[in-house]
């Protein structure tokens, strides 16, 4: 009996009809880039300080310069504003009392300038940003700064849970309908977030989107690279992922432009309500229907390949029954991943790797959000070595196998990451370049994590 790669053979690997799908698909990667990396711009924290009544009206009154108002009116201004003092702390004196001097207003006010009490934010602060994030729209700084990790967290836990659940509603119900749904569930909430007003329920709409979004980008992953022929598959599955990297620079791009963070956030959710038309112009996965025994329907998506494609079907190919490596009709479990030795050796190799890739990536991604150059720059630069990283990729893999590039990545990614952490703080050039070389180090790694596990599992556990 044939196989399904038999029959692509003869109708088309990688043409007309899978070229359309890949296209469709990676538009579907790029658009989950601000749910990945939205809490760069999203929660950007700007340089801030206490908000003190009174200082404004004396220091137009004395006639003083932004930086002599802060070095008068701010504890612990050293030029920078960088401490926690001068962030977080005001002097606890009374600026619109008569008399006070320009030259020594605290000297006037309390007579030693050592022995002035300080106090926490009570009024607010004060924000040198042109636009809005979180971080100012809800005051999430100093003893409140904890809130903004929890809304990044919120998304990692949606990440792991759906992961799971999604997974396995791929297979089990079908890659094209787990598509459908966790692309409606996230427009929803993208929508949503734009509108409602409290920290409480963007935490909440936030984890609701981590719960579909990273679920459906790996759908999509998996059903790319089932409806090519495998000579085609490694490709597409790295060229998936490389269309995520195109949507970080379009992202850059987008909230530079948009310094405003719920118009930022409607801007890149609207779009994703076109990815509602894949009802109509996305297949279902050949190969998954073959793995549930519907041959039927795979030989009807067979045949609009062919069609598409411009092919012939051969006519000993019409009306067969296939034959697929994993025997028929399976229902997808968890006990799967670990039922035999070999297969639990993959699965703890996989999720350490996986693990380590996401934490890693990450958390170059928010180092490059919070380091002290031009946040947008930095972000650019990181975002542009992705492509090496992919060109290395295809063209190693097929020479050297895949886990000397693959060890060899995460050499390098843990190597730079241990010498950024060494620099200091003022050579920041030096830092960004260390982290860029972990970040291309980690792409490579997490790229070579995905397609290595579509290369381990059959088609019903995938």
């Amino acid at each position: 009996m044939p196989t399904l790669d038999d029959i692509l053979e003869n109708i088309g690997e990688f043409d007309r009809f899978q070229k359309q799908t890949f296209f469709v698909l990676c538009l579907l990667s790029a658009a989950f880039t601000p749910v990945y990396v939205g809490v760069v711009f999203f929660g950007f924290t700007p340089e801030h300080r206490c908000f003190s009544p009174g200082v404004a009206e004396l220091s137009q009154r004395c006639g003083w310069s932004l930086e002599e108002q802060l070095n008068h009116t701010v504890p612990e201004w050293g030029g920078h504003g960088a401490s926690f003092g001068s962030r977080c702390r005001r002097y606890e004196v009374d600026w619109n009392v008569t008399g006070v001097s320009c030259t020594d207003p605290l000297g006037s006010l309390v007579g030693n300038r050592s022995s002035v009490p300080l106090s926490p934010c009570r009024d607010g602060w004060v924000y040198d940003s042109p636009g809005t994030s979180l971080v100012t729209e809800f005051n999430l700084v100093c003893e409140d700064s904890w809130k903004l990790d929890l809304f990044q967290s919120s998304v990692n836990a949606g990440f792991f849970i759906g992961s799971i659940n999604i997974g396995y509603i791929a297979d089990r119900f079908g890659r094209r309908f787990c598509l459908l749904n966790t692309i409606l569930a996230n427009v929803v909430c993208g929508i949503l977030l734009v509108f409602v007003p409290t920290y409480l329920w963007i935490v909440i709409l936030r984890f609701l989107q981590g719960l579909v979004s990273k679920g459906c980008w790996t759908a999509g992953y998996i059903l790319v690279t089932e409806v090519v022929g495998p000579r085609y598959r490694r490709t597409v599955g790295i060229l998936y992922q490389t269309a995520f990297s195109i949507g970080l620079l379009v992202f850059d791009a987008v909230a530079y432009a948009i310094p405003h963070w719920r118009w930022l956030q409607l801007t890149v959710t609207l779009p994703s309500c076109f990815f509602l038309l894949y009802y109509w112009c996305l297949p279902e996965s050949p190969r998954w229907l073959i793995s549930q025994g519907k041959n039927d329907k795979a030989m009807k998506i067979v045949s609009d390949m062919a069609k598409k494609n411009r092919k012939k079907l051969p006519s000993h190919f019409e009306d067969i029954k296939f034959e697929e490596e994993d025997g028929g009709k399976q229902s997808p479990s968890l006990i799967d991943l670990v039922r035999t030795p070999q297969m639990r050796k993959n699965t703890f190799i996989l999720m350490y790797n996986w693990f380590t890739s996401s934490v890693l990536y990450q958390g170059l991604i928010m180092h490059m959000g919070v380091a002290a150059g031009n946040v947008y720059l930095d972000f650019l630069y990181s975002a542009l070595v992705e492509f090496p990283a992919a060109f290395i990729i295809i063209v190693t893999i097929d020479r050297v196998g895949r886990r000397y590039p693959w060890a060899a990545a995460n050499l390098v990614a843990g190597a730079a990451c241990l010498v950024t952490a060494l620099i200091p703080e003022d050579i920041h050039w030096l830092k960004v370049i260390a982290a860029c070389i972990g970040r291309m180090g980690i792409t490579m790694a997490f790229e070579m994590v995905c397609f290595v596990n579509t290369e381990l599992y059959p088609t019903y556990i995938r």
